[in-house]
Order: C-alpha cells, then structure tokens, then sequence
C-alpha cells in the first residue's frame, strides 16, 4: 500500500514533506486555513482543502500517516484544534506532532536531551505541552518532533538588519537554537521511515549560538554593517513583551536521539551554510 499523508497546517515544512510523499508516488491530502493558502498548494500541484480548524475536524479518509503542524489557538490552556483531529483520526500508522523545544522552559544555559521534563514558562509553551499529552494519550502510534526556531527561505532578518535593528549583546544574551526548514521536513521523512513508535525528537542543528550571531553571520554573508547591540535593560524598555518572553529561555538542544534512531543528520548542519542556502534561493527567485 502507497502511503497516504494528512498534513494538517501545510506550510513551509508540510509543503517539503508532501513534496517528497508525492515524488515517491504516494497520496497527500493537505489542510490549511485560508483558500489563498489552498490555492498557492495547488499550483504546485498538492492536493489541498481550507478548512476552519477552530470550527470542524479533517475530513474522513484511510491514511497512513499524519502530520499534524497547526499551531495552538493564542489563548486558553489547551488545544480544541487538535482535538478535534485526534477524534476524526481513528487508524493511522503514525501520527506526527511537531512541537517546540520552548516546552523545556529556561534550562539556563543546559544542554538538553528529551529526558528532560518539559517546565513551560509561558502559556504558549503550556498550550504545546497540553497538546503533546493529548497526543500521547490518542491510542495512535505517535511521534513528537520538538523544533526550534525554524529558518529558510524567506525566514530570515535581512529586512531588520539592513533596517539596523538592535540586537540583544552576547554577554546578556540566552543560547538560541535553530533548525533549517528543508532539514526538519527531512526529519519528519526519517521518523516516519525509521522511528520506533511513541518516542520524543528533538530537531536541532546541534550548533547553538547567542541570538545576535545570525545577524553577524547574515551582514557577513551581505557585506551589510553588523547590527548594533543593546542590553537587557535596553531591550525590556524597547521590545514587547512577547519578544522579551524568547530571550528569558536558555538552553542548548540535543538532537542525539533523532540521529542515533533514525541516521538523519542536517544537510546545513551550520548557521552559515543555511544562511547561504537561504539567500541563494532568493537570488534564484
């Protein structure tokens, strides 16, 4: 039997990851949120329905696997969303959840590995922690990836930096944690292919810097000026509190398991090559 993928929330990684599923003659049905978003899946010829995840579930239908990448609803303590999908999927040979590691809450500085209990320290990360239990408690095979920040084509600060904006100095600045967007879609291909069931992933590139390093490395790679630095009790006067909430998170992500079970590694395995990744595709754009 040829695989048959939902993707539900089919962005930047869902859309790799269909990609690939139908280059290797298998099925994918993708669910997003706006037509436009339908519209843009289906000139690249990705099978695609707009649905309301706040008001119904996915529809009906034999798949073989799921990956699940909408994000929590912005309030509340848990995930309706989801919900909602867990009660519609009744059989799947595994269900992929796409998590973050802010779930690990400030680790001050730690390396951390999925042993590791998850102590979220805001309600977004407490959203994702409840949607993780729901997942675990769905009677599916299931896989949990915890990502960082995501990064890729058109995911990257060259219109901030060329616009000089501050950046927190290294000296008061948490480890930040990044992966490139065409290796975690590469890593959902790889639990999906070779994971135990029932297991958590961490997906990192395993090279984590100070925050102000990818705007280092990206006015390098543009021959811009490095941007300016501020301090913390610089940063709390200028920035809101939402962007403040990143910066009180330290830690550095282990993706030792995801290797050691699966053999992915990262094509861009360091934040200059991703970089360059980056903005030659835009130059090819």
């Amino acid at each position: 039997m040829q695989p048959h993928w939902l993707i539900v929330g089919c962005g930047d990684t869902g859309s790799r990851v269909a990609r690939n599923v139908l280059d290797s003659g298998g099925q994918v049905l993708a669910l997003v949120r706006s037509s436009a978003s339908r519209d843009q899946l289906r000139q690249q010829s990705i099978p695609a329905h707009a649905i309301d995840l706040d008001e119904q579930g996915p529809p009906a239908g034999r798949f073989t696997h799921v990956l699940y990448a909408a994000p929590p609803p912005r309030e509340g303590d848990d995930d309706p969303r989801l919900a909602r999908c867990l009660t519609a999927v009744t059989a799947v040979d595994r269900f992929i959840y796409i998590s973050t590691t802010g779930v690990y809450g400030d680790c001050n500085g730690e390396w951390v590995n999925e042993e590791r209990r998850p102590a979220p320290q805001t309600g977004r990360a407490g959203r994702r922690v409840a949607a993780e239990t729901r997942v675990q408690g769905s009677g599916l095979p299931w896989n949990i990836l915890r990502a960082p920040g995501i990064y890729g084509p058109g995911r990257i600060p060259i219109e901030r930096l060329r616009d000089g904006a501050p950046v927190l100095s290294d000296a008061q600045s948490p480890w930040t944690n990044r992966i490139h967007v065409a290796d975690l879609a590469q890593a959902v291909l790889a639990v999906a292919a070779r994971a135990p069931a029932d297991r958590v992933y961490n997906v990192s590139d395993g090279q984590p810097t100070p925050m102000a390093a990818q705007y280092r490395e990206l006015a390098a790679l543009l021959g811009e000026a490095p941007p300016p630095e501020i301090s913390w009790a610089e940063a709390q006067e200028r920035w809101s509190e939402m962007r403040l909430s990143f910066l009180r998170d330290s830690r550095r992500v282990s993706s030792d398991r995801l290797r050691q079970d699966t053999g992915w590694s990262p094509e861009f395995s360091t934040l200059r090559d991703g970089l360059k990744d980056c903005l030659r595709q835009a130059a090819v754009r």
